[in-house]
């Protein structure tokens, strides 16, 4: 709200000291135009920077669930559709997740992770690699 109210405030002050001139012919000042386009360009900045760390402070923090609750794997089963294995302590929640709703398919006990197998592209990359090197020799 703050910075709306000073960014206004800005733009009135701007608007009238150009409505301040007299009926004169204008007279172009080339230094004080780019020094007023600069400071005006700087003092959003300076906003935009002040708005977006108020912003940041007054967030609520969201990590207290963070130790108890982790998402171990999840994978899409339809356009907007995901199954999804959520840890809780020690047990993993199987859980169906759609726009607006989720549902809890399945609950297992804890599992260790087993280290993720190499695709048959993946393992015969290297001899590929390797004919491939001796018959450009």
């Amino acid at each position: 709200m703050l910075p709306h109210i000073l960014f206004l405030s800005l733009l009135l002050a701007s608007g009238l000291s150009g409505a301040q001139t007299t009926g004169a012919a204008p007279v172009t000042d080339l230094g004080g135009s780019l020094l007023q386009l600069v400071l005006s360009l700087a003092g959003v900045l300076a906003l935009l920077v002040g708005s977006l760390w108020l912003i940041k402070k007054l967030m609520v923090q969201r990590g207290g669930a963070g130790g108890m609750l982790r998402v171990i794997s999840g994978t899409a089963v339809g356009a907007r559709e995901r199954v999804v294995i959520v840890e809780v302590g020690s047990t993993w929640l199987v859980l169906g997740v759609a726009p607006g709703r989720v549902s809890a398919l399945a609950e297992i006990p804890r599992q260790s992770i087993p280290p993720p197998a190499p695709s048959e592209a993946v393992k015969g990359f290297p001899e590929w690699l390797k004919n491939l090197s001796q018959n450009n020799k």
